[in-house]
C-alpha cells in the first residue's frame, strides 16, 4: 500500500472511530441524543486526531492505543466547540457548515453532549495509558490536566469570554491563545510523545511545534473571522468585534498578521527539520506545514478581493 493509500485509510479509520467510539444506548434521552449524532455525524478536519495518532504510531505505540488517545483528544476539542457555540459564550449559528447543536436541540442537551464526549475522551486516554509504567501514566495525565484545566483551556476561554473587563496589561490576544488554542494543540502534539516514552528532547520540540503551529491557528482564525467569505471553515464570522473578543487581526491588521504567520511558519519549520534528524518518521509533520501554507494563500487571496 503507497503512503497516500495509507494516509487515506488512516483517516477513514480515525472518522468511523469519532463516529463510533461514542455508543448511544437505547432510551437516550431524544434531544441529547439527536446533540451527540449531529456532532458526531459533522467531525470537521480531525487534524488534531490525525496528528495525535501519527505521532503516537510513529515514536511506538500499538495502533489500538494511538487510535484511542487520538479519539480522545478529538472528543475533548469537539466539546469545546459546542461551549464555545453557545448563547452564553459566543453565541454562534453555524458550526462546521451546520446549524450549531444549541440551536436544533436546545441549550442543555448541547451542554450535556460536550460532557458526554468529555466524559468517554477520559475512558478512552485511560485505555490508551493503561498497563504503561506508573511515572509514564502521572505524567501523561497531570499534562492533561494542566492543559485542559484552570491552568490552560479554561483560563484562556475565561479570559476570551470577559475580554472587555480585563485590566489593560492583560488585554494581550497572544497569552489568551497561549490557554485557549495553544493548550488543544499541546495535547496533539506533546501528549502522544509522553505516553510514547520519547526522549526529553523530542518532548521538547514538540512542544515548540506546538507554540508555533497554535499561535498561526488562532492567527489565522482571526484572519477568518475579519475576513469572512463562503469558504467552508465553518463557523459564524464577524463575532469578534461583536462581542469585543481578543482578535490579533483586529489588534494589529491583516497585513501584519499574514506577516505574523509567516515567521512562526518559519520557526515551525526549523522545528520539524530538527525532530527529522531525531526521528526520521516524524517527517510527515511538514504535510501539515503545507496545508497551512494553502490556508495562507486562500486567506491572502481574499484579503485581496476584498481589498478591491
Amino acid at each position: 500500500m503507497d503512503s497516500a493509500s495509507s494516509r487515506l485509510s488512516m483517516r477513514s479509520r480515525l472518522r468511523h472511530a469519532f463516529h463510533a467510539g461514542m455508543a448511544l444506548p437505547p432510551g437516550t434521552e431524544p434531544h441529547l441524543a439527536g446533540a451527540l449524532r449531529d456532532t458526531l455525524q459533522h467531525p470537521g478536519s480531525m487534524v488534531r486526531a490525525e496528528l495525535a495518532y501519527r505521532i503516537a504510531s510513529s515514536l511506538g505505540m500499538s495502533d489500538e492505543r494511538s487510535e484511542n488517545l487520538a479519539i480522545a483528544i478529538e472528543y475533548f476539542h469537539t466539546a469545546s466547540l459546542l461551549f464555545d457555540d453557545l448563547p452564553a459564550m459566543d453565541d454562534a449559528r453555524v458550526r462546521r457548515g451546520a446549524p450549531c447543536a444549541h440551536q436544533v436541540y436546545g441549550e442543555g442537551a448541547a451542554i450535556l453532549a460536550a460532557l458526554a464526549l468529555i466524559n468517554r475522551a477520559y475512558s478512552l486516554v485511560w485505555k490508551s495509558v493503561a498497563g504503561l509504567p506508573a511515572e509514564v501514566q502521572a505524567g501523561s495525565l497531570t499534562y492533561l490536566e494542566r492543559h485542559l484545566g484552570i491552568a490552560g483551556l479554561l483560563n484562556g476561554q475565561s479570559q476570551d469570554l470577559h475580554y472587555a473587563g480585563l485590566a489593560p496589561q492583560l488585554r494581550e490576544p497572544q497569552s489568551i491563545a497561549m490557554g485557549k488554542t495553544v493548550s488543544l494543540i499541546r495535547l496533539a502534539l506533546v501528549l502522544p510523545a509522553m505516553v510514547a516514552q520519547a526522549r526529553a528532547e523530542e518532548t521538547r520540540l514538540l512542544d515548540r511545534l506546538a507554540v508555533f503551529w497554535g499561535l498561526s491557528y488562532q492567527t489565522l482564525d482571526d484572519l477568518k473571522d475579519v475576513l469572512p467569505s463562503s469558504d467552508v471553515h465553518g463557523k459564524t464570522a464577524a463575532r469578534d468585534a461583536f462581542l469585543d473578543r481578543p482578535n490579533l487581526t483586529l489588534t494589529i491588521g491583516i497585513a501584519e498578521s499574514f506577516d505574523r504567520v509567516d515567521r512562526l511558519m518559519k520557526l515551525a519549520g526549523r522545528a520539524i527539520a530538527r525532530l527529522e534528524k531525531r526521528h526520521v518518521r516524524l517527517a510527515f509533520l511538514r504535510e501539515v506545514g503545507v496545508q497551512f501554507k494553502k490556508e495562507i494563500a486562500n486567506l491572502s487571496e481574499a484579503s485581496l478581493t476584498r481589498a478591491s
